[in-house]
């Protein structure tokens, strides 16, 4: 992880002069650019080499290639890239780059004025757990030997327009754009017990889904999901029953009975 190298990036892109010319945001620009701010902030810390951005291989655009590993940036719909891995894969080592919040501050965009709101700190944090509902998706490719995951977590400014349908218009709003403020934490997955990192330290030795949904703090079916992948990479396994939950715990790990818990579905 390399914040400074994060900051000079990120300045770069706000001033103008990043790689791509793109004029800097300013409170008249917001609300016009989606998502680029922040996917071009990543791209360029990642592959600071204009030359090695946005580069055709085969059929396929990728974000960035050194002629070496190929690194693609995805933030939702894990399920367009598969037909993409499965032809890179075997050629490249590929790394899928994940940018989500850390801490994210809410700011409001007036469509009708143009005029911003204070930022606001959202309660809600960037929770690494929740990058398995994507992972799902992809999950016959987790266990190519080409395959890694890089997981960045980026304190945001996170713009909406006020134009959903509640009376306040927050409801159903569109976000406008994401403004990464700085780089948290990295989180690199190499190989398939790297997923052990998330495995929440707060875990029980023998636990079910909602044991793991508790310590993650997340949903009750993100859990399930999570469990099913970690399951299928060899990070966890199943070693008996509670009722009808299912107990797992850490590879060759020693199993014990947990508490009763609730009946659960699995994935």
């Amino acid at each position: 992880m390399d914040k400074f190298h994060f900051e000079t990036v990120r300045q770069k892109y706000l001033s103008g002069i990043g790689s791509s010319g793109t004029a800097g945001l300013t409170s008249s620009s917001i609300g016009t650019l989606g998502e680029k701010a922040l996917h071009a902030i990543v791209k360029s810390y990642i592959e600071p080499d204009p030359a090695n951005q946005e580069i055709k291989i085969g059929s396929f655009h990728v974000d960035c290639f050194d002629g070496t590993r190929i690194h693609e940036i995805q933030t939702r719909q894990f399920n367009k890239l598969n037909v993409k891995l499965a032809t890179l894969l075997p050629q490249f080592p590929v790394t899928i780059v994940y940018p989500m919040p850390a801490r994210k501050w809410l700011l409001w965009i007036d469509p009708q004025t143009g005029l911003v709101s204070n930022p606001r700190l959202s309660p809600k944090r960037g929770n690494p757990p929740d990058i398995f509902r994507e992972l799902y998706r992809i999950k016959t490719h987790l266990t190519h030997p080409n395959f890694s995951l890089l997981i960045l977590q980026i304190d945001l400014e996170e713009y909406r327009l006020l134009n959903g349908w509640s009376d306040d218009r927050k409801k159903g709003s569109h976000r406008s754009d994401r403004l990464p403020l700085a780089l948290a934490n990295e989180l690199w997955i190499q190989d398939p017990p790297d997923f052990v990192q998330l495995l929440p330290d707060t875990l029980p030795d023998s636990f079910t889904s909602a044991d793991y949904a508790k310590s993650a703090r997340t949903s009750r079916g993100t859990a399930q999901i999570a469990l099913n992948i970690l399951r299928s990479l060899g990070v966890i396994e199943s070693c008996g029953k509670s009722g009808r939950a299912l107990i797992y715990s850490r590879a060759s790990g020693m199993c014990v009975t947990p508490a009763p818990h609730e009946t659960e579905t699995n994935v």
